[in-house]
């Protein structure tokens, strides 16, 4: 249920810290395995943020094998059943075929998703708790977190013990910081994006853009909008957009999409845009005694490739089964099957990060992408159907 930062108990057997969709999807999935959990956010319920939306098909199958997808249809997400690729004036259309108990994928708003996978796991008994902040942790005498210190919008100060917290705040995670986890696996590129919001420019499914050195994409989302993004290397986002970004922002549509470019001047774009400057991937150490990291906090990689909420919503399944083991070798088991499981993924995001492929290569590495995310459903649907049947 929804609480006040006054209402949260001393005690709990989980926290996790961010109520974004990795750390909802875990809250959720523990507490219908009967847990008590507490999960707290600094932010306000159902608010937005960067994001490219898109999900791709391990992301659809966690929402429907969670009962989650209806609620997210019902919120009028546009059904997505084609991906096209422009590689310069070639173009392949993709089309999305029925397979796993996914026959459409979905780009929904964040206000949309996160909003309702957070609503899921209060009705699921989670305490969910808004406007608290994070500040330190409780360690017992030996080393092992069992707790967390928190700081309400007011400045109070409370303690909740736990017998396992979770940090699910994003690739800037305090929690990561406050149990000093180190970075194990590191990108070489980044991307620097700009993203808006057009009302009156539909699209066909995905549209995803490359040229050499620049890459466009359009993913329709919630309220009749197209969310256009602009993807160069970070070494070029000063460069492209400090002086005025609108004006790189069109720059950077009219050389990589030049038909999306002349389709927005019929559009209308609501709201600002959006800036990112770029971070590289990286992953971190996720697991130790009494915590661990779930989402970006422990694995981030760039946003290119539009896999990051998969790749949350995927995490939060694989650390639920890691925390009702109950054992520290269960935990660090889960971050070396993480690492294991998106080895591939990563390097090949990596790899389109980096700009400098030819438009032969990209179509050749996007083969690949398109491989390992086939794999990792085949090995969530493995270790479903295994558990089941033990």
């Amino acid at each position: 249920m929804m609480i006040s930062p006054a209402d949260m108990k001393s005690r709990y057997d989980i926290v996790v810290v961010g109520a974004r969709p990795a750390g909802a999807g875990t809250a959720l999935l523990l507490a219908r395995q009967g847990a008590r959990v507490l999960m707290i956010d600094r932010g306000r319920h159902g608010t937005d943020t960067l994001s490219t939306h898109a999900l791709m098909r391990g992301g659809v199958l966690q929402l429907a094998r969670w009962g989650v997808l209806p609620r997210i249809v019902a919120a009028g997400t546009p059904p997505v059943r084609q991906a096209t690729f422009i590689y310069g004036d070639d173009t392949l259309a993709v089309a999305v075929k029925p397979r796993d108990g996914v026959d459409a994928l979905y780009a929904p708003r964040r206000t949309v998703l996160d909003r309702i996978l957070v609503d899921v796991a209060a009705e699921a008994g989670v305490d969910v708790a808004y406007g608290v902040r994070l500040t330190d942790l409780h360690r017992r005498h030996d080393g092992r977190v069992n707790g967390i210190v928190t700081t309400d919008e007011d400045g109070t100060v409370r303690a909740v013990e736990a017998t396992v917290v979770i940090g699910a705040d994003g690739w800037r995670s305090q929690m990561a910081r406050l149990v000093g986890a180190p970075t194990t696996r590191s990108g070489q590129w980044a991307t620097a994006n700009v993203f808006g919001y057009w009302r009156g420019l539909p699209v066909d499914g995905y549209r995803w853009y490359y040229r050499p050195g620049l890459s466009v994409g359009a993913i329709p989302t919630n309220d009749g909008l197209t969310c256009v993004f602009t993807s160069t290397p970070a070494d070029r986002f000063a460069e492209l957009f400090k002086r005025d970004v609108a004006a790189g922002y069109q720059h950077v549509m009219q050389q990589a999409g030049p038909d999306l470019a002349e389709g927005m001047r019929e559009a209308a774009l609501e709201g600002a845009l959006h800036g990112f400057p770029g971070q590289t991937g990286f992953s971190r150490q996720s697991a130790g005694p009494g915590w661990a990291l779930v989402g970006d906090a422990g694995y981030f990689k760039d946003p290119l490739t539009a896999h990051g909420i998969t790749d949350a919503l995927l995490d939060a399944e694989y650390l639920t089964r890691a925390v009702q083991e109950g054992t520290d070798a269960a935990l660090a088991a889960y971050e070396a099957g993480r690492n294991e499981r998106t080895r591939e993924l990563f390097e090949v995001t990596d790899r389109i990060a980096s700009f400098t492929w030819t438009l032969d290569e990209a179509r050749a590495l996007h083969k690949r992408l398109a491989e390992a995310m086939s794999a990792e459903v085949k090995a969530l649907l493995a270790a479903s159907l295994q558990e089941a049947t033990a």
